[in-house]
């Protein structure tokens, strides 16, 4: 029984006593991970194999095995120097290191305190990954020709994933905040251990299944939070980036975190580093959408307003030029100049008479004066005569004159009808000018306008089978689903 009560530096140093004299050198095989080496020169690294790790230290004064000429291992004597294992040291390379078993006080833990190093060869895990790479990218998998663009703000995504691994939260978290709504349907699958590679191979099978129904997916999501390579293994299985090569939707995988490369990660359409970037690299920021419909709410307010202040330019220029050639105005003015005709002439009958009346006394005193009252009373008897014809002349004058004015006033009415008619015409074609130019008249017509996502669709090359498009008619608009596309045939003409 104990009979003092140790602290814990002296039960660590009877630990430690201990271990150094049962261990006081050994060998130990062991895959090399979270390797280290900092500015001191000492080098830290991990020594694992399926089942457990042990850390290791080389300190900087031990490191002397590279000027060595023999294999410290074997006794082989080496006719040219080879490369110092420190230098070739790295994860995943399967090493042999020899040294003793020491205790590191402060963190309370053992460790190899390293005195040789002998490289064994890779890791199998990591050889086979190399192995499936190469064969892999032989085949193309990795080509970037193949590679298919994701679906900008796709509306329905396919998840394959655990139902209860973190990846799955840290996704549907942020994917909630983003985007303009999207249905995720969750395809469950173990994503770790021997059964995990089949269980993705049918979880993807099942996705593309749906990819030609109305509401299938648009992309494939494999995800998976991160671990060690044991952990991320079945996605380096061959039957998983067949599954992602052949898939019929593009696919998009997050696994892991930014460090691990898998080669469903290199052989799916696009790599996110985790499954939350998996989710930024699918959907815009929703603030950000907010503020494209604002500005592009805003550059229609714009050039509706540039538009209707063109159409409202050239209407005050066609009013002005019709008020300036107005038929009313033209009549007006030609009834103005018809008054000072009309006002001239009888200015100048007036002037006529007057002077042809004082000729008349004129004639009539000179006469008075040459000749007796007989022959005045003779020139009185032919004045009279002379002014009766004269007055019998001038009304028929004043007939003349007023039938030419009323023949000149039809002919100034005939002109300002036509005037008038021509203009009439005029203002139909720039009224029916107006209408052609309204971008919605069509409409009225039977037309529609057939967009996709906010664009017009021009092409059935932009809206396969399963596209939602929006129908726009005159008194209103119209939700459907492209159920089936038909292209127009293209017969060649034949020469003549």
């Amino acid at each position: 029984m104990q009979e003092a009560i140790l602290t814990v530096r002296e039960l660590t140093e009877q630990l430690r006593k201990s271990l150094e004299g049962r261990f006081p050198f050994v060998w130990v095989r062991g895959e090399v991970t979270n390797f280290s080496r900092p500015g001191s020169g000492h080098v830290y690294f991990s020594l694992k194999d399926q089942d457990a790790q042990l850390q290791c230290v080389w300190f900087r004064h031990m490191q002397r095995q590279a000027d060595q000429g023999f294999d410290p291992l074997t006794g082989e004597v080496f006719d040219e120097p080879r490369p110092s294992p420190l230098e070739l040291l790295r994860n995943g390379l399967d090493v042999l290191c020899a040294g003793r078993i020491s205790v590191y006080a402060p963190r309370g833990q053992y460790q190899l305190a390293v005195e040789l190093v002998q490289p064994a060869g890779e890791g199998l895990l990591a050889q086979a990954f190399e192995e499936s790479k190469r064969k892999l990218a032989a085949l193309g998998y990795f080509a970037r020709g193949r590679k298919r663009p994701l679906p900008r703000d796709p509306q329905r995504v396919a998840l394959v994933t655990s139902p209860t691994g973190a990846a799955i939260h840290d996704f549907l978290e942020l994917a909630r905040d983003r985007g303009s709504g999207s249905r995720i349907r969750l395809f469950p699958s173990l994503v770790q251990g021997a059964e995990a590679a089949p269980a993705i191979v049918r979880a993807l099978a099942e996705a593309n299944a749906q990819a030609g129904q109305s509401d299938g997916p648009q992309v494939i999501v494999l995800v998976r939070g991160g671990g060690s390579l044991e952990d991320l293994w079945a996605f380096n299985e061959e039957s998983v980036a067949k599954a992602v090569f052949e898939s019929r939707l593009p696919v998009l995988a997050g696994i892991g975190h930014e460090v691990d490369v898998t080669l469903a990660d290199m052989t799916a359409d696009m790599r996110a580093a985790t499954p939350s970037h998996a989710a930024q690299l699918l959907w815009p920021p929703r603030l950000e959408l907010h503020q494209r419909v604002d500005e592009v709410r805003a550059a229609l307010r714009r050039a509706m307003e540039r538009r209707l202040e063109s159409v409202g330019q050239r209407l005050r220029e066609h009013e002005k030029a019709l008020a300036w050639f107005s038929p009313q105005r033209h009549h007006e003015r030609l009834y103005e100049r018809l008054a000072v005709l009309d006002a001239a002439l009888a200015r100048a009958a007036r002037h006529w008479l007057e002077s042809r009346e004082a000729q008349t006394a004129r004639f009539e005193r000179a006469l008075r004066g040459s000749f007796g009252l007989e022959k005045l009373d003779i020139f009185d008897a032919r004045l009279e005569h002379l002014r009766a014809r004269l007055h019998a002349a001038l009304p028929r004058l004043t007939d003349e004159r007023q039938r030419a004015l009323n023949y000149a006033a039809q002919r100034l009415q005939s002109a300002a009808r036509n005037h008038v008619a021509q203009h009439e015409r005029s203002l139909d074609v720039l009224g029916a000018a107006l209408e052609a130019g309204d971008p919605l008249m069509p409409l009225s017509r039977g037309y529609a306008l057939v967009s996709v996502g906010g664009g017009l669709v021009r092409s059935v090359e932009t809206a396969p089978p399963g596209t939602e498009i929006e129908v726009r008619l005159s008194d209103g608009s119209l939700a459907a689903v492209v159920g089936s596309v038909r292209r127009a045939r293209r017969g060649k003409r034949k020469k003549v």
